[in-house]
């Protein structure tokens, strides 16, 4: 849960007015859908909700977007839990209600409406937010956060605590409200937030991670409570499983998520204050650490945020929100919330995490489209599927005519100097502005740059010069989804992509692109 403190005062004390939204999965047709499941079938690869979604008219049921995901399988299905950002927030209603996606394939949804609403102006889920599902016999148990930063109510009560509701069907869900938890002596109960619940094999009991702060110091920690039965509402507080060292010094560490691979246990978590913004990783050998932190700690850049995952039993997914911005312009500020996106995640024979598109995204584009040059700018050739670029002072570029909403763009890259970077352009216009996602040598980087040359978000990435690399690209709307030899991913908003036109570019480069196909879905 992120807690953007100046946008939650904010909230409480005016509406919040959003521009329209223009993203890809806003234009899609949905089927019913109601506040109690209506099951609408969903079109769009990186969901987020429908508008008008419980059928009223009232500003708050407008259209909205995916905030922090919970993602929970079980019987087959991917149950995707999330908070609820509405376009308008009306003053004096809470926020954030937990909604669901429902998916056997994570390319095809059902969206089935809200699952927990947000409580009245004195209660302590006012805001809900993150929080993790956990099945106990045959009880689920729904674990998340209660949020209340009015001043009347903080001045009797925690501003943050976590909260439980239970259900027996994964639908219909019920608020315990004689179970709170807040933060204990030493611990600051301002910042108490985003539990994750599992069944720890090695203590033979239940644990809860809690992303909160020491209190004095304010050290970011992730807090360890276990539980023999959760039925009994009983949970002792242990050591922190994490303690921010001063070298990182994170304000928070938000939406942990901690799991087995291999050999290896992950200890994940995302923070929003560093110059490392994002979904960061830590590795042990143990359950109980010591954690180290690999080279790249990241999985993708800034534009993917609060990264949590899910096992069907055989691959292990991440599930994180891309940010919107506001305006709804490519030079628009980041905002919180957008549309889910979902990396496959992979393990690399040092233990270290990898990302590629999940399998059944990818077999959704099986039309081959034709390539259509527009324009060849400086010292370019082009000659079928491969296209050379040569650039020393001036860029060298080739354009392409639009392809549409959604598309898969894959390419082999290779370079020839140590400095200088290639890449691809999109939104290309007449007066020379563009948006791109590079590789940068010279920064060992995969950077994506608005269309006023500022950086948007990068991901750290060594490159070898004569190597290929395979590139590919899910496109849907404003979303750009950025894949690289299934090792690294970066995740890009960039707003009226569809209708524009698109290519590849190089500067104070050479650089040589083979292989070179769009598909679309069939």
């Amino acid at each position: 849960m992120k807690i953007n403190k100046m946008k939650y005062r904010n909230i409480i004390t005016v509406a919040s007015i959003f521009f329209s939204l223009v993203s890809c999965s806003q234009e899609d047709n949905y089927m019913g859908g109601s506040i109690s499941g209506g099951e609408s079938e969903m079109a769009s690869i990186y969901p987020a909700p429908p508008s008008q979604w419980m059928g009223g008219t009232e500003a708050y049921y407008s259209a909205g977007y995916t905030g922090d995901i919970m993602p929970f399988f079980d019987n087959g299905k991917f149950h995707v839990y999330f908070l609820h950002d509405a376009q308008n927030k009306p003053a004096g209603k809470g926020f954030h209600d937990i909604h669901k996606y429902l998916s056997t394939d994570l390319a095809h949804f059902t969206y089935e409406g809200q699952m927990i609403p947000f409580g009245k102006t004195t209660d302590p889920d006012f805001a809900v937010g993150t929080g993790s599902v956990v099945k106990v016999g045959n009880l689920y148990y729904f674990y998340y956060t209660g949020h209340n930063g009015i001043p009347a109510f903080i001045q009797s009560n925690a501003r943050e605590s976590v909260l439980c509701a239970t259900s027996t069907d994964l639908k219909n869900w019920t608020k315990v409200p004689s179970f709170k938890l807040t933060a204990p002596a030493g611990y600051y109960n301002y910042d108490f937030r985003d539990p994750h619940v599992f069944y720890n094999d090695e203590l033979k009991k239940y644990s809860m991670l809690v992303s909160t702060q020491t209190e004095p110091g304010r050290k970011a920690v992730l807090l360890h409570f276990t539980s023999v039965d959760p039925a009994s509402g009983k949970w002792d507080v242990q050591a922190p499983i994490y303690t921010t060292t001063p070298q990182e010094n994170y304000l928070m560490m938000e939406c942990a998520d901690i799991f087995k691979m291999g050999n290896y246990w992950y200890l994940m978590f995302s923070e929003n204050w560093s110059n490392t913004k994002g979904t960061h990783y830590k590795m042990a050998t143990s359950i109980n650490g010591p954690w180290t932190t690999p080279q790249n700690d990241r999985i993708d850049g800034e534009y993917f945020y609060a990264g949590k995952t899910a096992s069907d039993g055989n691959k292990r997914y991440v599930f994180g929100w891309n940010a919107r911005k506001t305006p709804e312009t490519d030079l628009g500020n980041k905002d919180w919330a957008g549309n889910m996106v979902i990396h496959e995640l992979t393990q690399n024979s040092d233990g270290t995490l990898g990302t590629q598109a999940p399998e059944a995204v990818k077999n959704i584009f099986s039309k081959k489209t034709t390539l259509e040059v527009n324009a060849t700018i400086g010292n370019a050739t082009a000659n079928t599927s491969t296209y050379n670029l040569y650039s020393s002072t001036e860029k060298a570029m080739i354009t392409f005519k639009p392809i549409g909403k959604r598309a898969k763009i894959k390419a082999e890259f290779s370079i020839a100097n140590t400095t200088g970077s290639s890449g691809f352009i999109f939104n290309t216009n007449e007066t020379g502005s563009y948006h791109k996602i590079v590789f940068d040598a010279t920064q060992n980087a995969i950077i994506g740059y608005n269309s006023n040359s500022q950086e948007d978000t990068r991901i750290p990435f060594q490159f070898k010069t004569n190597t290929k690399y395979d590139v590919e690209m899910i496109v849907e709307g404003s979303i750009v989804v950025f894949y690289i030899n299934g090792k690294a991913a970066l995740t890009n908003r960039i707003y009226g992509r569809e209708k524009n036109k698109w290519g590849v570019i190089s500067e104070g480069q050479t650089t040589t692109i083979t292989n070179l196909q769009v598909t679309q879905p069939e």
